[in-house]
């Protein structure tokens, strides 16, 4: 430990001298952290392929298919949703409070508390006969669930500066496989009576309810990931209190009535020890949210939300434009061919970042590759109407099959800055007991972006290929969305060091 006094200044990564490599991931607590992060992909996700035909059958849209999309975007997280998806409204509302309260009682109770929304949205959500049922199911899967940033304080508390960029380089193995898996699941047991007949034909409550078990799963994955949690996931937050005297402080807060005593006076060296005292202790305290609204960490996580919403505002319009027909702009694929492109996408995304991106870090910094992901941007969106241009003379050439390929490449180094941004956030935290609201608040605003990202997003495409005049309009929208990303970089500092000089 450093002998230099901490205050609430002092950044959460601190600098430290050139090692002889990385110190080891701790991979029993971090195989642990892995394994929970697989189950909001999982219970998220399950619900696309069915989703639609759940809409039909409890008669909300009264037989019109123009309001079932509607519907279905307002239930499913899904990352093309047209509509704002409820899941991420009612998480933007309380992921900063469960952030924040992590930070005074801990990340466990948080994490179970998360986990065990999860596992019980999801089995009413299967039970739901209503319109409003599911809705209810949905607000509670969001509200319940701050797993996210809570995930990553974590995941930063029990790495340090060597190997950080190691850890979140695996991050991308839960989310791959949960959004590979979930819809997979959900697909093939739901409506379990008819695919399977002979196992599940003589159970009325399968008949009753057709996407039940397709929503148990992933509940009761959740709830084996809980009890994971509770028996063997270790506490990391080193200031944490008992809830029953975080509870008592705040009410004695309240109702303290100010103490008119005279303040006594101390000799200098007195005052000298009581201030060291008092910088420790603000370094063991979260500090109010007032207190983290400073350069640093607004810099850091507005960079967040910014590349959130390049990214997902992209990745809102790439498949719609693949399966618009190729003389209104698109490329006219099916949904399997869809479906192999994206599932080739996310295989690749996740090996590169496991195989390549801690070394790319150690070599060229955060910093770099960050505006490299997000400049990146800016071919990326280039390449759709490129792509469509050639198609229409060409056909499927390998030329056209070359820039989808190029295409991919650019989407996954734009990947990469998701962990670089992670870790200025984590350095940005004003004192190692505030990590917890630090990452809430980037999980605040990216919320926000992911909910408005694939509305506007698919609005302006939508403009786009009803008016040939208007063709350019959906890229002109997202390069503009780009070069918001870069401006918003060159507020970063070169190296994580630099954090300092942002009070």
């Amino acid at each position: 430990m450093s002998s230099h006094p901490i205050d609430e200044e002092t950044p959460l990564l601190q600098p430290q001298k050139q090692k002889n490599g990385r110190t080891p991931l701790p991979w029993r607590q971090f195989s642990i952290i892995l394994f929970l992060q697989l189950a909001e992909p999982l219970t998220s996700q399950v619900i696309a392929p069915f989703a639609p035909q759940l809409i039909r059958d409890i008669g909300i849209t009264d037989g019109d298919e123009t309001q079932v999309g509607y519907y279905v975007g307002l239930l499913a997280r899904l990352h093309n949703s047209p509509s704002h998806s409820l899941f991420f409204a009612t998480q933007a509302l309380t992921v900063l409070h469960w952030s924040r309260v992590s930070d005074h009682i801990g990340r466990k109770p948080v994490i179970l508390i998360g986990l065990f929304g999860l596992s019980a949205s999801m089995y009413c959500f299967g039970l739901s006969k209503t319109f409003w049922g599911l809705v209810l199911s949905r607000s509670l899967n969001g509200a319940l669930n701050g797993n996210i940033s809570v995930i990553k304080s974590m995941t930063v508390e029990i790495t340090d500066s060597t190997n950080l960029a190691q850890a979140y380089a695996y991050m991308p193995i839960a989310w791959c496989s949960g959004s590979t898996l979930g819809p997979y699941i959900g697909g093939s047991l739901s409506n379990p009576v008819d695919r399977f007949p002979d196992v599940f034909g003589h159970w009325e409550f399968f008949k009753m309810y057709p996407y039940f078990l397709a929503c148990a799963v992933p509940a009761t994955f959740s709830a084996l990931a809980w009890l994971v949690a509770f028996l063997f996931l270790k506490e990391t937050s080193p200031h944490r209190v008992p809830l029953r005297q975080l509870t008592a402080a705040k009410f004695s807060k309240i109702f303290a009535v100010k103490s008119t005593s005279p303040t006594p006076v101390l000799s200098p060296e007195t005052s000298e020890n009581e201030n060291t005292e008092e910088l420790r202790k603000e370094d063991e305290t979260p500090l109010p949210l007032r207190a983290l609204l400073v350069p640093r960490v607004l810099i850091a996580t507005g960079n967040y939300a910014t590349l959130s919403l390049v990214e997902i505002a992209f990745r809102a319009v790439q498949p719609v434009f693949f399966a618009t027909p190729l003389e209104l702009g698109g490329l006219g694929f099916d949904p399997p061919r869809i479906g192999n492109i994206l599932s080739i996408y996310g295989v690749v995304n996740g090996l590169f970042q496991i195989f390549f991106f801690a070394d790319l870090h150690d070599r060229f910094g955060s910093k770099a590759i960050y505006s490299v992901s997000i400049a990146s941007g800016i071919p990326m969106v280039l390449t759709l109407p490129l792509i469509n241009a050639l198609a229409r003379t060409q056909g499927l050439s390998w030329i056209v099959w070359s820039l989808i390929a190029t295409q991919l490449a650019l989407a996954i180094i734009m990947n990469v800055g998701y962990s670089c941004i992670s870790i200025y956030i984590a350095a940005a935290s004003p004192n190692r007991a505030s990590l917890g609201a630090t990452n809430g608040i980037a999980q605040l605003l990216v919320s926000i972006m992911r909910a408005v990202g694939p509305a506007s997003a698919t609005s302006m495409f939508s403009i786009s290929i009803r008016t040939p005049e208007h063709a350019w309009f959906v890229y002109y929208y997202l390069l503009s969305l780009v070069c918001v990303g870069i401006g918003a970089s060159l507020f970063l500092p070169q190296s994580l060091d630099a954090l300092d000089e942002l009070v």
